[in-house]
């Protein structure tokens, strides 16, 4: 019972070897992240008009349920910018304003569902197969609707259209008709930002670590408290109850789901990716064995927990994980301690949230942006091949020009569609047995011996194959019985017919060393091959044929078909079962040569297996 708390609880496992080493570091690392949390939650929580209160409550609920669960040490869970942008654009739909809070509060439950099914049927790792082009154009159009969405904020535009209507629409019609840019509160936003980054200066001078969000935002409340400018026009973030999330059930609307189920599943997704890269980042730098599975389940709790405590939808931060591993976070711990600091910050300081300037919250919103684009990353997938710059800008512009989250689900498909016909493809190259006795390749200008055909291939042998890998066995076919009437078009091989059948191939070895994920398609195509070529007096064998494959071959009985005595089994000398298949076939041939035969009429069997590999 233990052992599985440990497994599924990794925070617990960290106990065995915890220390007071280990706690000084974690609540070191915890109280600062803490002080950039509290800021971001609120500035997270005001991208998609949420209450200031339950961006905290999200800090608070799903650092420490995240934080119990992850695999990963370092990782902070809880409210991010990129799924605070995504919310905005799903929530769109719905009609009513006063069901907003509740739709935040049902998809953080879907979502949950959504990432807790992944992980228990363990498809977590299925996260690898989706480009990482997809993230880096996500974050680079996310960005840009961030900037958008925050420009009013920033100088104090009013904000004009239907909440349904897309960001350019929303966009456009505050900049002519928003009124004009207000200077005070275009002040503070400014101030802000001057003070963020000459923070963070000083950071990189001094090798310290000011809190500089936080000290900006507090600056600026100082600020606009002392001048009276709430009643000159800059609007405040409205009062924070001083209390800890309150428990209850997500509102359970049909009509809501059905609306949101789509946006769930891309923005449950998008939730994965971004905890599942920003882990391995960590994992690189801490040398950590991650557990994709766990991550996902820890993802997946999180937010479903969450759900039942007032919580929006959240992921891995890529902002508060980096400031705790910089911190010297040695467990998950300190993601709880981080936590609970957030939670007594409310208790105690919730008040003086009030005076807070929603231009000041702008000003690091505009700034997060900014920095959520690695630019080096974006430029080297657009310059490493023509596929992944296609994602990249597709994603891009589907998060501008569509929608955030559905753009997310573009990028997969994209990913899926480039990456099913690379790994469908199949190739063969023919072997030969050179005069010196040498197995290699065989270039344009050798001769080819009618007598004995090998041939190489390569790839994934699944359904997605099967019509690569059936050109190529009908290229066999045409090459030893004759040209075949339906003249097929041919794939990658090395592969030429002779123009004359007047030598009628003998045997013919066909080496499997480097073919995988055989499926019953491909395994039907090469059955029929072979008792094409059987009836046709020809002999087949199959080398290099490793363990696996051979299960296969004779649960659908194509070891029966052939006899075991033509399957030639992969050995651990490399290239030993096609020289034992080489010398099983002169026998075959007996002493009937061509004039480039490497083995005259008086051959041994001990000699022919005497061979060269190139």
């Amino acid at each position: 019972m233990l052992q599985q708390l440990f497994r599924y609880v990794p925070a617990f496992e960290s106990l065995r070897e915890y220390s007071w080493h280990f706690f000084l570091r974690d609540l070191f690392a915890g109280a600062t992240v803490a002080a950039v949390a509290v800021p971001q939650a609120i500035a997270y929580a005001m991208i998609f008009n949420m209450p200031a209160e339950y961006g905290l409550y999200t800090a608070i609920v799903m650092t420490i349920v995240g934080s119990l669960l992850a695999s990963s040490r370092q990782l902070i869970n809880g409210p991010t910018n990129a799924i605070s942008i995504a919310m905005l654009s799903a929530l769109a739909v719905v009609p009513q304003q006063e069901k907003w809070i509740s739709a935040a509060i049902l998809m953080a439950c879907m979502i949950g569902i959504i990432q807790t099914s992944i992980a228990l049927l363990r498809l977590g790792d299925l996260s690898r197969f989706i480009s990482h082009a997809v993230v880096v154009g996500f974050t680079a159009g996310a960005s840009v609707l961030l900037i958008l969405d925050q420009f009013k904020n920033a100088v104090g535009l009013s904000a004009q259209g239907d909440p349904h209507d897309h960001f350019l629409t929303r966009f456009w019609l505050t900049l002519t008709q928003g009124g004009s840019i207000h200077l005070a509160t275009t002040a503070v936003a400014m101030g802000t930002v001057a003070v963020v980054l000459f923070l963070r200066w000083i950071n990189r001078r001094t090798k310290m670590f000011f809190p500089d969000l936080l000290i900006a935002i507090v600056l600026a409340g100082v600020v606009v408290w002392w001048l009276d400018l709430g009643n000159h026009g800059v609007k405040l973030v409205s009062k924070i109850p001083t209390k800890l999330p309150p428990f209850g059930l997500p509102v359970w609307d049909w009509e809501l789901i059905r609306n949101l189920s789509g946006s769930a599943t891309a923005v449950a997704l998008l939730g994965l990716l971004e905890a599942v890269a920003m882990s391995k980042s960590l994992a690189a730098r801490t040398h950590q064995k991650l557990d994709i599975n766990q991550q996902c389940l820890s993802e997946g709790i999180a937010n479903l927990a969450g759900s039942f405590f007032n919580c929006f939808p959240g992921s891995g931060s890529l902002t508060r994980s980096h400031i705790n591993y910089q911190a010297g976070a040695a467990t998950q711990w300190s993601g709880v301690i981080c936590a609970l600091l957030v939670a007594l910050t409310v208790v105690c300081l919730a008040p003086l949230a009030q005076f807070i300037p929603r231009a000041a919250l702008a000003g690091v919103l505009l700034l997060t942006a900014l920095r959520m684009v690695d630019v080096p990353s974006l430029m080297y997938q657009i310059r490493a091949t023509r596929f992944d710059a296609i994602i990249v800008i597709a994603t891009a512009l589907a998060a501008v020009l569509i929608s955030v989250e559905y753009c997310i689900l573009i990028g997969v498909f994209l990913s899926f569609l480039f990456y099913v016909p690379r790994a469908a493809h199949v190739s063969m190259t023919e072997l030969i047995v050179t005069a010196d006795r040498h197995i290699r390749d065989r270039l344009p200008h050798d001769p080819i011996c009618p007598l004995l055909r090998i041939y190489n291939f390569e790839g994934e042998l699944f359904f997605g194959s099967s019509p690569d890998f059936e050109n190529l066995l009908d290229q066999i076919e045409s090459q030893v019985l004759g040209p075949a009437p339906s003249g097929k078009f041919s794939v990658q091989s090395n592969v030429e017919t002779p123009s004359s059948a007047s030598n009628p191939t003998v045997v013919v070895l066909l080496r499997l060393k480097h073919v995988r994920n055989l499926d019953a398609v491909c395994l039907q195509k090469l059955g029929d091959f072979l008792t094409q070529l059987t009836n046709a007096k020809v002999q087949v064998a199959l080398t290099g044929v490793r363990d696996d494959v051979y299960a296969v071959l004779e649960n659908v009985g194509i070891v029966e078909q052939l006899g075991k005595e033509r399957v030639f089994r992969e050995v651990k000398e490399l290239w030993s079962a096609t020289m034992s298949a080489v010398g099983w076939a002169y026998q075959q041939i007996g002493s009937n040569r061509c004039a480039d035969c490497p083995h005259d009429a008086s051959f041994t069997e001990k000699e022919t297996r005497m061979y060269f590999v190139d």
